[in-house]
C-alpha cells in the first residue's frame, strides 16, 4: 500500500503483471536500507545483495526481501542478484576506503554495468551528485561523475539522479552540519560556508528513486534533484540553530583554513570520521545548486510539495526530541520515518544522545521488582543515595527549578501524567516500563526509564535500568561530563535498591 512518499508515483510491472523485481545495493548504507521500506510499501518486490547479510537482521523488513550473500566486485555473485531483475539501483561508493577511493569506484561500477546488461536488467537507477558547470570537482564529485558514466555506458537504460547534501538523520554531510552548529556556538570556518547549496529532504530523495522505477527507458538520462531553498552553508547552520532552539550562531569565516586543515578541525569537533570529513569538505567548495528541473514532469511532487529545509531538520530530529531509543523491552516491529537513523546507521549518526545503562538480574519476580519500581520518589526516595537526589533538587530550586517539592500524588502507584517530583511520568507498562521525563532545569532533555523482564535462568527478574540525555548546544555537552562522575553512585546504588541485588552490570 503505498504511503504519502510513493502515492501518486507509476508501479513498475513486469511481464506476468506482477510488481516489479527491485534489487538495492547499498542497503547497509545511509538511503539502500531506507529505499528498500519504500519499495515494499510501494508494491515492489525486493532482492538485496550485501557482503555481510547477518548487519541487515534487526531491520523490519528482512523477512520480506530476498537476500544475496556477496561482493559487488564478485561477478558471480552480480550474476546471481541481477537474474530477472528488472530495475538495478546502485548505490555503492567507497568514500571510507584509504588510498585510492576513486579506481575503487570506477572499477565497482564497470563490474556492476556488465552484469546488469550480460543479465538483461531493464534500468539502472543510480544517486550521484550535483555538479555545477564551469568548477572544478573534487575527487569524490568527480568519482560520481565517472560512475554514473560508466553504469550508463554499459547499454543498460540509466537514470542518474544527481542530489546535493541530503538531510535527514544518517546522512554524512547532514551530521557533519548538526555537529557543528550544536557544538560550536562561536565558530572559525573555511571561505566555503559561504557556498550555495541547494539541500533536499532524504524523503523527496526517496520518491525520486522509487518514483524513477516506473519511468520507462525512453526517459533514462541525468536528472538533478534537490529541495526547494537555496542556502549559503552558514545559513543553513543559522536554519538548523533555529529549528533546534539554539542561539544564533557567531560565524566568522577565514581564508586560511584549507580544506586539510578543515576536515581536520571537523574530525576534531565532530564524531564524522576523519577520512570521510576531509573528503566531504574537499567537496564543499563546489556550489551545489539544481539548474535542470526535469524530473519535476516526470514524477510529480508529493502531495503538500517538496520538503522544505526547516521541516526535514525537524523530522531529522524527532529521535532527540522524544528520546526514540530502542532498548530491549520496546516495540521494535514499527519503522520510522525515513529522517530517523536505522540500526545500520554509524555510531554517530542521529546526534548526541547520551546514555547510562544499568542491568540488574534478582531472583524476585517481576511483580515484586515492579511494586519497588512504581514506589520510587518522593517520600520512599530514590535509593541508598537518596542524599544525592536530595542534593540534585536544591541545585534545581536555586536555578528557578520545581526542585523535590511535588512529591507524588500516591505512594505506591503511578499514571501517565503523574507529577514525580522534578520528573513527569511519561509512560506506564505495568510490571514491563516505567518512563519519567525529566522536567528540572537543564541544558537538554532527560528521561530515566525502568525496563522489566523475566530472567530465563532464574525465573527471576532483569531490571533494565536507563538514564538518557539529550545535549542541547555546547554546554549540554559540558553538563553530561561533568556529572558523568555522580552517575557511578547514584545509578547503581538505585538499580540494587530496587532489585535487592548486590550485583549491578553497566552497559555502554
Amino acid at each position: 500500500m503505498p504511503n504519502e512518499i510513493s502515492a501518486g508515483l507509476r508501479i513498475l510491472k513486469d511481464e506476468s503483471g506482477q510488481p516489479a523485481l527491485c534489487l538495492v545495493t547499498g542497503a547497509t548504507g545511509y538511503i539502500g536500507g531506507r529505499l528498500i521500506v519504500q519499495l515494499l510499501e510501494a508494491g515492489y518486490r525486493v532482492r538485496v545483495l550485501a557482503r555481510n547479510p547477518q548487519r541487515l537482521s534487526t531491520h523490519t523488513w528482512i523477512n520480506q526481501v530476498e537476500l544475496v550473500e556477496g561482493d559487488a566486485n564478485d561477478q558471480a555473485a552480480l550474476d546471481s542478484a541481477m537474474s530477472g531483475v528488472s530495475v538495478a539501483y546502485y548505490l555503492l561508493h567507497a568514500l571510507l576506503v584509504k588510498g585510492d577511493f576513486e579506481q575503487l569506484e570506477r572499477d565497482m561500477a564497470y563490474g556492476f554495468g556488465d552484469a546488469a546488461k550480460r543479465n538483461k536488467v531493464g534500468k539502472i537507477i543510480y544517486l550521484g551528485g550535483i555538479i555545477t558547470p564551469g568548477q572544478e570537482a573534487s575527487p569524490h564529485l568527480q568519482a560520481r561523475v565517472d560512475t554514473g558514466r560508466i553504469l550508463a555506458e554499459s547499454g543498460v537504460p540509466t537514470f542518474e539522479l544527481r542530489a546535493g547534501v541530503v538531510i535527514g538523520s544518517g546522512s554524512a554531510s547532514f551530521e557533519m552540519l548538526r555537529y557543528l552548529t550544536e557544538r560550536l556556538p562561536i565558530m572559525t570556518t573555511p571561505k566555503w560556508v559561504k557556498n550555495r547549496i541547494q539541500p533536499i529532504a532524504v524523503r523527496d530523495v526517496l520518491r525520486y528513486l522509487v518514483g524513477s522505477a516506473g519511468l520507462t527507458s525512453k526517459e533514462a538520462g541525468i536528472y538533478e534533484i534537490a529541495g526547494p531553498e537555496v542556502f549559503t552553508y552558514a545559513d543553513m547552520m543559522q536554519a538548523y540553530a533555529k529549528v533546534a532552539g539554539l542561539r544564533k550562531r557567531i560565524i566568522i569565516p577565514l581564508p586560511v583554513l584549507t580544506p586539510k586543515l578543515s576536515s581536520g578541525w571537523v574530525g576534531l569537533v565532530t564524531p564524522v570520521p576523519i577520512t570521510l570529513a576531509r573528503r566531504l569538505v574537499d567537496s564543499l567548495k563546489n556550489e551545489v545548486v539544481a539548474t535542470d528541473h526535469r524530473i519535476r514532469d516526470l514524477i510529480p511532487d508529493p502531495v503538500g510539495g517538496l520538503t522544505n529545509f526547516e521541516r526535514a531538520v525537524g523530522l531529522a530530529l524527532v529521535r532527540i526530541k522524544e528520546a526514540k531509543v530502542e532498548t530491549r523491552w520496546s516495540d521494535a516491529s514499527s519503522p520510522g520515518t525515513p529522517s530517523e537513523p536505522l540500526p545500520t546507521d554509524p555510531d554517530w549518526a542521529g546526534g548526541s544522545l547520551y546514555k547510562d545503562i544499568r542491568i540488574t538480574h534478582t531472583k524476585d519476580s517481576i511483580s515484586d521488582v515492579w511494586k519497588r519500581v512504581e514506589a520510587i520518589g518522593g517520600d520512599n526516595g530514590y535509593s541508598t543515595a537518596s542524599w544525592a537526589w536530595e542534593l540534585r533538587g536544591i541545585m534545581d530550586r536555586f536555578v528557578g527549578g520545581v526542585g523535590l517539592r511535588r512529591g507524588r500524588r500516591d505512594p505506591n502507584h503511578l499514571e501517565v501524567g503523574d507529577a514525580l517530583d522534578f520528573w513527569r511520568v511519561e509512560q506506564v507498562i505495568p510490571e514491563k516500563l516505567l518512563r519519567l521525563r525529566a522536567e528540572m532545569k537543564l541544558p537538554g532533555r532527560a528521561w530515566l526509564e525502568f525496563g522489566l523482564e523475566v530472567d530465563p535462568e532464574t525465573e527471576g527478574t532483569i531490571l533494565t535500568q536507563v538514564a538518557i540525555f539529550a545535549p542541547k548546544g555546547l554546554f549540554g555537552q559540558i553538563y553530561w561530563w561533568a556529572v558523568w562522575p555522580m552517575h557511578g553512585l547514584v545509578f547503581p546504588s538505585m538499580a540494587r535498591s530496587l532489585a535487592r541485588s548486590n550485583k549491578v552490570t553497566k552497559r555502554a
